[in-house]
């Protein structure tokens, strides 16, 4: 039986999947409740970030738990979808880009796993699995998008929105687009050897490149967006392959810790 896929998103996200839901205990709190059904054959389950309703604030969402409850439940891979501000002027609201790299600028919140032993250095010289996004391209195209996947996203910690020396800041490190979402949960998925992977729609100019930033105006642009997000997001699933030889997301593990205690053979 294949291993289940997971959607990570926004409210809009939800509809492409129907079936069961249940809330997932972990050590680190319960999970929102996840939906668990099928998308092009395949078991897929949706997890809503902020929770039922969009009650969590980016700063406050509970992504440890989230990816340990997706983890125990079988999955593998996870795709998935924020809603960015552009740092490119080349780039416009309404476009749906593949982020290739990532900057972390967000402060608070528990960003690992591991807070002790075994001391734990996970390798993010890939943040975002390759196979993920060349499936997530390949069904833009079947689309008729052409999704940028050479950009930098830059993850702030919010709820408020960047300043424009802020803006101008990320854009001389390379920052191509900036949201609120995109860590820690990237490397938690790592540190839980998941493949992980991002599409991300462009809701507004950043800071300084329009005249105001409204949350009513990031929502309404989403809405616009989402019928031909979750088209993306169904074809990329269905184009996703069964295993996992074309990336190294699965041995995060293998030479990240330090100190590993040793398994000591038992003998009856």
């Amino acid at each position: 039986m294949k291993p289940p896929i997971a959607i990570i998103g926004g409210s809009g996200v939800k509809s492409i999947i129907k079936g069961e839901e249940k809330i997932i205990g972990t050590p680190y709190g319960p999970t929102p409740t996840l939906t668990i059904g099928q998308v092009k054959g395949r078991e897929a389950i949706y997890l809503p970030r902020h929770g039922e309703g969009h009650t969590a604030p980016p700063h406050k969402v509970n992504y440890r738990a989230n990816i340990w409850g997706l983890k125990n439940l079988g999955v593998e891979r996870i795709v998935a979808t924020n809603a960015v501000g552009a740092i490119d002027t080349t780039l416009s609201p309404g476009e749906i880009v593949i982020p290739s790299d990532l900057i972390d600028f967000t402060k608070s919140r528990r960003g690992t796993f591991y807070d002790g032993s075994p001391v734990t250095h996970i390798d993010v010289s890939e943040p975002y699995c390759p196979t993920l996004r060349h499936a997530i391209a390949s069904a833009g195209s079947d689309n008729k998008k052409n999704l940028r996947n050479d950009i930098v996203m830059a993850c702030t910690e919010g709820p408020r929105y960047e300043t424009p020396a802020e803006i101008r800041m990320l854009k001389t490190l390379g920052g191509g687009i900036v949201g609120m979402t995109g860590a820690p949960e990237a490397f938690l998925a790592r540190e839980q050897e998941i493949c992980y992977a991002s599409i991300s729609f462009i809701s507004n100019m950043a800071a300084g490149l329009q005249r105001t930033l409204s949350a009513k105006e990031v929502e309404e642009k989403g809405r616009e967006t989402g019928q031909i997000l979750n088209k993306i997001l169904i074809e990329a699933i269905g184009k996703i392959p069964d295993t996992r030889e074309g990336c190294s997301c699965g041995r995060a593990l293998a030479q990240a810790q330090l100190n590993k205690p040793e398994v000591k053979e038992q003998t009856c």
